[in-house]
């Protein structure tokens, strides 16, 4: 082998300018064929490519297609120069016939939006429900779906949509007042934005009580034998609603100079669970001096007790495409008024000798002007402390209200407490959220009754839990009611009554007081910076947004003589 020349010798009699492979050119065209770069990391998924560049630029197939997913476009910037030109006569001379009008959607509906869920688990927070992947259409979350494609928790990767994820009826409310042209727009927030709000306070302190209370009747917490339900009764009692400028309590504290900002527990916990809450609502705002009222209007939305206000499919309004109409939300809200009512004055033992007294009368009843008694009803005036420095002190104080009263099993002092009712209507229906058939479940799955009530009704439950804290309430009764007959709205059985202490059940709600306090400052702070007068905070019909509004004196005075002339001409 000796003899023979090295590698290196023979490379190095090469040409200058020679060497392995092909040729070094600066030319971008081979034989008149353009040179489509690419990457030595890409991973080709097949051997050639003809798609179309500008099918690539929308994602064509790949967008919805699994089977597309692991393959990318490659070339799609020169492949328009690979295609035949078209001669200009058969261009001319070519139509296409047809009688099918293109109307522009796909079969995922018009502009279907397909997003992914974000942090662990591809999870993304719902409307004040449990985090979980969401379809949105139109900037409209229409329902909440696992990475199977079925309803529940998700657990991450990929998903699949239901068969029925584009067909989700657009949502387009109406407002709960009528803004007018010549009202003055301040300020719009945003849910997430009062989502991140807090502030730290104390537990309140009691300024006066008014009223009285029947000791609740205990029977109603033992199991119910199936078959051996209870009627729901009719109870004509006089129960009052009075708004925060019309309470005589109220105006009297406030002369007193005893606090700056003044509500009922209905108009500050509807406040504080705003980012929950999806259905429209407002509160009127009035600002005399130093002093802060938060009003509402009579006959106003957040005075009803909503149904299924947070499932991921709300029952349908008539407009929306409801057939049933007393499944619809107008309907199912007074029928929940009207049980609440109801409920509360029969789960009490009427006894004139066992009920507890305030400390004054009830500020409401007029014993020569009522034809009906009057309500088991305890009325607490509260004072909490919002200050943020000792320089600026301010003071909240809000009217609150207790149920009942019942025994402590351990020491025989009183226990206060407070009575609502969660109503059952048709599981099979739409809207149903996908609850329980109460009557088999209650028993044997309470606690998943109660998560599917806790999904479903977020906003309500979290409402009345802020307002049994914001009386100091001890217990707090939740009532399951059902219909008699599905198909029927008109009578009711009471199936079980379960109770809890306040601050545990917001803990298993994950309700922040401290952030409702917050959004309360908030709100404080957006008047006090302004002038004497009106003010609206109106919740967006079909958006997460509060905004709220500067009123002119007398713009609701005509809305009530509009209101009224109406009536006048239905009752002819």
């Amino acid at each position: 082998m000796a003899g023979l020349p090295s590698l290196g010798d023979l490379i190095s009699t090469l040409p200058e300018g020679s060497g392995w492979g092909p040729p070094v050119t600066s030319e971008t065209t081979l034989d008149g064929v353009p040179y489509a770069p690419f990457s030595k990391g890409d991973k080709l998924g097949r051997m050639a490519d003809w798609t179309d560049s500008k099918d690539a630029g929308r994602g064509g197939r790949q967008q919805y297609n699994r089977n597309y997913r692991d393959q990318q476009v490659y070339g799609a910037g020169s492949a328009s120069v690979f295609a035949a030109p078209v001669q200009e006569n058969d261009e001319a001379t070519f139509s296409v016939v047809s009688n099918v009008r293109d109307t522009g959607k796909t079969r995922y509906g018009r502009g279907a939006v397909f997003t992914r869920g974000r942090g662990r688990g591809g999870q993304q927070q719902g409307r004040g429900g449990s985090g979980r992947q969401a379809l949105t259409r139109g900037g409209r979350t229409g329902g909440q779906y696992d990475s199977r494609g079925g309803r529940g928790g998700g657990r991450g990767g990929a998903r699949r949509f239901g068969w029925k994820d584009y067909d989700k009826p657009a949502r387009n409310r109406d407002a709960s007042i009528n803004i007018k042209a010549d009202w003055k727009l301040l300020e719009e927030i945003d849910f997430n934005r009062l989502s991140k709000l807090n502030l730290e306070t104390d537990e309140g302190e009691d300024i006066d009580s008014y009223g009285f209370v029947y000791p609740y009747d205990r029977s109603y917490d033992r199991p119910l034998v199936k078959g051996a339900e209870r009627k729901l009764n009719v109870m004509d009692r006089a129960a009052y609603n009075v708004t925060t400028s019309a309470d005589p309590v109220i105006q009297e504290l406030a002369e007193k100079e005893e606090a700056t900002i003044f509500a009922t527990d209905s108009i500050l916990s509807m406040l504080m669970c705003a980012p929950r809450s999806v259905y429209p609502w407002d509160i009127v705002i009035v600002r005399q001096g130093n002093k802060i009222f938060l009003d509402k209007r009579d006959n106003a939305a957040l005075d009803m007790v909503s149904v299924n206000e947070n499932a991921a499919d709300q029952p349908l309004d008539a407009s929306e495409g409801g057939k049933d109409t007393i499944n619809q939300p107008s309907a199912l809200a007074e029928e929940a008024t009207y049980i609440n009512h109801n409920f509360a004055n029969q789960v009490v033992l009427e006894d004139e000798n066992s009920k507890v007294d305030m400390a004054h009368e009830n500020p409401f009843y007029n014993p020569s002007e009522e034809t009906e008694p009057p309500a088991s009803k305890g009325y607490k005036y509260r004072r909490f402390d919002l200050s943020t420095n000792e320089e600026e002190p301010v003071y909240l104080i809000v009217r609150t209200e207790l149920d009942a009263a019942q025994k402590n099993a351990t020491s025989g002092d009183n226990q206060f407490v407070t009575v609502h009712a969660l109503n059952e209507w048709d599981p099979k229906a739409q809207g149903a959220g996908g609850a329980l058939d109460w009557r088999t479940k209650l028993v044997s799955q309470r606690g998943a009754v109660v998560a599917t009530e806790m999904k479903n009704n977020s906003v309500k439950l979290a409402r009345w839990t802020v307002q049994s804290i914001l009386a100091k309430a001890d217990i707090m009764k939740l009532g399951f009611v059902s219909r008699a007959n599905p198909k029927s709205n008109d009578k009711h059985v009471i199936l079980g009554v379960i109770g809890w202490k306040p601050r545990d059940f917001a803990a298993q709600m994950n309700l922040s007081l401290s952030n409702g306090w917050g959004i309360v400052r908030t709100i404080a702070d957006m008047i006090k910076n302004r002038e004497d007068g009106r003010y609206v905070l109106v919740k967006d019909p079909n958006k997460s947004i509060l905004r709220l509004y500067e009123v002119p004196q007398g713009s609701f005075d005509e809305d009530d003589e509009e209101l009224g002339e109406a009536e006048q001409v239905a009752e002819e």
